[in-house]
């Protein structure tokens, strides 16, 4: 079979880049689009090591002409598209009435509206193929709304509507093409470094923190299981979920509580970190940030709950083996 052609948007650093050395590491040949020039060099030589072939294109996402001719051009030089991964975002870390109008739509851009050219541009060649796969990256954000991210809400919220409503279509449609959605936990991506705050503390990731290269895990078994409408990454994600499902009101209460401080770390913000609303950080002056951001030390690699649902079977052994002990422990305690 002849190597998979994909997507990936934001591919320059985080999860993006986690997700375009992953399928290298299978021998895609893999279309990298984000705007930082130095960002993109470094995963086009980390998806070469990995045994890939890598096409590195500077694109604003949140340009849909630019979007349009970055697929036409992949297809002239890769062949047609497999698979399509949108994961380019960027946000603005501060209370809602400390975000300007420009910032705020800056974000919706990138972040809500670079999917939906992505999805555009790979629909108007996958639609006739009958054939494709796109995968949107998700969080539990696209759920649960939480202080000091509005913006990246909003745009995350927004595109949980779009998707369903896409896969509704293409389900009354019958067609062969999917798309899916994979919900992310908190990850340790440069981004922490690199977003607008108006935060009086460094910003983080709200704990459990998760290596990127198990969101990237997730993505690949999506793109190669994505008749499931979604997945849910992390044991956190599913927590949070489902508690917003069952009492979103009490979810509130404690966030405004808990979510201010959660958020942010005990130093001081730099004030001159590098901001990538506008410009890209990693671009021909910048520095290559690669996949992983500071958190290193606190982020783990590993998620049960993603192994539990890669291996459906196995884990329902697992669970029905476990159930059978317990009741023989049971008959075994009440005979004596």
């Amino acid at each position: 079979m002849s190597p998979q052609v994909v997507v990936v948007t934001g591919a320059s650093a985080g999860v993006g880049r986690a997700t375009a050395k992953a399928f290298g590491a299978r021998g895609a040949k893999v279309a990298l689009l984000a705007r930082g020039d130095t960002g993109l060099a470094g995963a086009a030589r980390e998806v070469g090591e990995a045994g890939g072939r890598a096409l590195p294109i500077p694109v604003d996402v949140a340009d849909a002409d630019q979007v349009e001719a970055a697929a036409a051009r992949i297809e002239d030089e890769l062949g047609p598209i497999d698979v399509w991964v949108n994961v380019a975002f960027t946000s603005v870390f501060a209370p809602f009435h400390q975000i300007g109008a420009d910032e705020f739509r800056r974000v919706t851009e990138v972040t809500y509206l670079g999917y939906v050219y992505g999805t555009m541009a790979a629909l108007r060649r996958m639609r006739d193929r009958d054939a494709g796969t796109i995968v949107q990256v998700g969080s539990a954000l696209a759920y649960r709304g939480i202080p000091l991210q509005s913006a990246y809400c909003g745009a995350k919220h927004a595109i949980q509507g779009f998707n369903e409503s896409l896969r509704c279509e293409l389900l009354h449609e019958r067609s062969n093409v999917h798309v899916t959605m994979v919900q992310l936990p908190a990850v340790n991506t440069p981004q922490f470094t690199w977003v607008l705050s108006r935060l009086p503390r460094r910003a983080q990731p709200v704990p459990p923190i998760y290596q990127p290269e198990v969101a990237a895990r997730g993505v690949v078994y999506a793109a190669d299981h994505p008749r499931r409408r979604e997945y849910w990454v992390g044991g956190s994600t599913v927590a949070t979920l489902i508690a917003n499902a069952v009492a979103p009101g009490v979810l509130d209460r404690y966030l405004g509580r808990t979510g201010f401080g959660s958020q942010q770390t005990d130093q001081p913000r730099d004030p001159d970190q590098p901001v990538n609303l506008w410009e890209p950080a990693d671009g021909a002056d910048g520095q290559d940030f690669g996949a992983h951001g500071p958190f290193g030390t606190r982020a783990t690699g590993q998620s049960m709950q993603q192994w539990a649902s890669h291996h459906p079977r196995l884990s329902a052994a697992g669970a029905a083996g476990g159930l059978a002990g317990l009741a023989a422990l049971v008959a075994k305690v009440v005979r004596r």
